[in-house]
């Protein structure tokens, strides 16, 4: 098997095994995080999706105010069932469609066997809930009213007999138990219970088909059909809540607050606000009925936030936000969530497994193909995208996974790049490692990536190449030692390679104190001539700073002359069938050398040939020198000095050029005599302008014939 097939396999089976190991029973307890993580952002992207005056359910709630309230202040829950028979009278009266209990009065005061008197208690106060039943027994004749009882244990928390007999015992009574995740956290609720073996509806979905006017239908599997409405749930017999965020979603009224209304008879308002509603009665006490819900990072503070009807009474408004909402809101979403029928969506494991497996195999190609810093933004932006696509969906209803794909995704990207440093890149940095001395990065990088050896042969590029040469070595090495010699040009060819790479540039070769190099080979670059102009006049700039800065050039100063040029050149391996140098081989290389040379005539440091310039832009400052013929070369070139780059010119290097230009133009026109005043202006000053001076002079003094050719021509290598 080839290695790189073996390394796509493992790279495949690292994503597979990751997603699998995300959907897996071990993961069980960070499933649920998707849909608290999903319901948080979607309250901070989206905000309030809809008016809470439109909420199917209200909450009637038995909350601070109510405990704080005469005449129920400081009376016991099962002293009240007088006034809850009153508001609830009311309520329905009103138009509500039908009312629920979340809270259970297990006993009546009635029944109290606690000595009272000559008697006992109850006896003192019978008939002390007539009024409470007799509301229980006429709202149960329409079906208007549901009771709540907790199932559980060898034995149920239920209403009281009385309250049993007076809505009709089961058939007014409905389980209020929840789904707790394996995390304690409640985000689904039980459709249907077994109750004596007969399937019962869960509370809130007795409450919404009586709103509806429905029956439930359940198939086999416990799934609920409901007016039409298939009711999705990816635990069996469950449905998966919908909550909203903020604590404003679900229009809220204080007991005490509804008391006080239906006391002074003000029926409009019990008909504003509970026309068509589903009611139900809760507490929102802090220490009663408290859960932690998949809404537990978008909670709010809550209070009594539905319009008042009595001034009466002070509302009691919490000032700060808990992760826990009271039961009743549990029901009271469910309510809302089936009768507007926008329950969430889950996908099935098989989904959660290929989106997970989807995340995970793109991390792994990241991280296989990128560098660890680059394949973790990518990672990052990947997960960014992914959790945004999630929270879009999650606005229609669809709660994609969140938690299982970040896991995933992370393992395999941690995973492959832990592959990739202890096996499949082991080899490669060996490889770079022992090369990158010998051969240029994108030589052994292409070498690598071909799994292929080097082959002799090259290809056609247009490339700028770069000589360079130290004046006067020859004098410098007669007078240093030869360890001295060694490393003062090891510091100085240091220097120039970190200056040329930086640019772009591949060194060649070292010829003793010369440096060849290549600028658009072995990788393209499109701005090479401009990138080793750019080199060039760093080169310079790295020199002098040795000079000034190092111990090694204190005592012996250098110079160099650089010679760039560009064109057509070879570029490949080349050598014997055994050994062999990735190199350029062209006619460009050997202007390049010439015009290093030249340099030795005109007294400059870096001189370039008109291809280069023209392909370097108006970026750099030229100087045109001459027009020349150097040794081997029949055709003669215009060649130009780089002064600076164009934004840094100086206002004297401007005037030499300016000069120079003069100079030259008025030599090419035969006007010797006036070329000799313009080059004089700088002879003092600049070693080209005073060598065409002395020519012009001469020249002007003994007039050159009629064939005279105003071309240079340099012996000199």
């Amino acid at each position: 098997m080839r290695r790189s097939t073996r390394d796509r396999m493992v790279v495949a089976a690292i994503a597979l095994v990751c997603a699998a190991a995300s959907v897996s029973p071990a993961a069980r307890p960070i499933r649920g995080l998707s849909l608290d993580i999903l319901t948080a952002l979607r309250w901070e992207t989206f905000g309030r999706r809809q008016d809470p005056a439109a909420s199917p359910a209200v909450v009637v709630a038995i909350d601070e105010e109510s405990l704080r309230t005469a005449p129920l202040k400081g009376a016991p829950m099962l002293t009240w069932t007088g006034e809850i028979g009153r508001v609830l009278s009311a309520t329905l009266e009103g138009g509500a469609k039908v009312a629920g209990f979340d809270i259970v009065i297990q006993t009546s005061i009635e029944q109290s066997e606690i000595p009272f008197g000559e008697g006992m208690l109850g006896e003192k106060v019978r008939g002390f809930d007539r009024d409470f039943l007799r509301a229980l027994a006429g709202a149960a004749a329409s079906g208007k009213v549901v009771l709540g009882e907790s199932l559980g244990g060898n034995q149920a928390v239920r209403p009281s007999p009385g309250q049993r007999v007076a809505v009709r015992q089961q058939q007014n009574i409905r389980p209020l138990n929840v789904h707790i995740d394996s995390d304690d956290i409640v985000r689904r609720l039980p459709l249907s219970f077994t109750v004596n073996g007969a399937r019962v509806p869960s509370m809130a979905v007795e409450l919404a088909s009586r709103a509806l006017g429905a029956t439930p239908e359940f198939d086999d599997r416990g799934r609920l059909t409901l007016a039409g409405y298939q009711v999705p749930g990816r635990v069996p017999n469950t449905m998966t809540l919908n909550f909203e965020g903020g604590a404003d979603d679900v229009p809220t009224f204080s007991f005490a607050d509804l008391r006080a209304c239906a006391v002074k008879n003000d029926k409009d308002y019990f008909r504003r606000w509970f026309a068509g509603k589903v009611v139900i009665f809760g507490s929102v006490l802090d220490i009663e009925d408290r859960r932690q819900t998949s809404k537990r990072f978008a909670t709010g503070i809550e209070g009594a936030r539905a319009p008042r009807c009595a001034a009466e009474s002070t509302p009691v408004t919490a000032g700060y936000r808990i992760s826990t909402i009271a039961g009743v809101y549990i029901h009271a979403t469910a309510v809302n969530n089936l009768i507007q029928r926008n329950a969430l969506v889950e996908p099935g494991p098989l989904s959660r497994f290929l989106i997970s497996a989807l995340f995970a195999a793109l991390a792994a190609i990241a991280a296989w193909r990128l560098r660890p810093l680059s394949a973790a933004l990518a990672w990052t932006a990947m997960i960014v995208l992914g959790v945004a696509g999630a929270t879009i969906a999650f606005n229609q209803a669809l709660a994609l996974p969140i938690a299982e794909p970040f896991l995933a995704s992370l393992f395999a990207l941690a995973a492959t790049i832990g592959f990739r440093f202890v096996v499949a890149d082991k080899d490669r940095r060996l490889l770079q490692k022992s090369f990158a001395l010998y051969l240029a990065p994108h030589v052994i990088n292409r070498m690598l990536s071909s799994s292929k050896l080097p082959e002799l042969g090259g290809e056609t590029r247009n490339v700028t190449v770069f000589f360079s040469d130290i004046e006067g070595f020859s004098l410098i090495a007669e007078k240093m030692s030869p360890d001295s010699l060694m490393e003062l040009m090891n510091e100085y060819l240091s220097a120039m390679t970190d200056v040329i790479e930086s640019h772009g540039g591949y060194v060649d070769k070292y010829i003793g104190d010369s440096i060849v190099a290549v600028f658009g080979a072995p990788a393209d670059d499109p701005d090479h001539a401009a990138n080793a102009a750019r080199a060039a006049l760093d080169c310079c700039t790295q020199l002098a700073e040795l000079n000034d800065s190092s111990a090694l050039f204190r005592e012996c100063k250098l110079a160099q002359r650089i010679g760039i040029n560009s064109g057509e050149a070879l570029v490949g391996n080349f050598g014997s069938r055994r050994r062999f140098n990735y190199s350029v081989m062209s006619d460009a290389v050997n202007l390049a050398s010439r015009l290093e040379g030249a340099n030795k005539f005109y007294g400059t440091t870096v001189i370039a040939s008109e291809t280069t310039v023209a392909l370097a832009g108006e970026a750099f400052a030229w100087r045109e020198l001459d027009a020349i013929r150097v040794k081997g070369r029949t055709q003669a070139l215009k060649i130009y000095e780089l002064l600076a780059l164009s934004a840094g010119l100086t206002s004297s290097q401007a005037t030499l050029i300016a000069n120079y230009a003069d100079g030259l133009a008025h030599w090419r026109a035969r006007e010797f005599g006036r070329a000799a005043q313009c080059f004089g202006r700088s002879a003092d000053i600049d070693r080209p302008a005073s060598l065409f001076a002395e020519r012009a002079r001469v020249l002007a003094q003994n007039p050159p014939g009629e064939d005279w050719d105003p071309i240079r021509t340099l012996q000199e290598k």
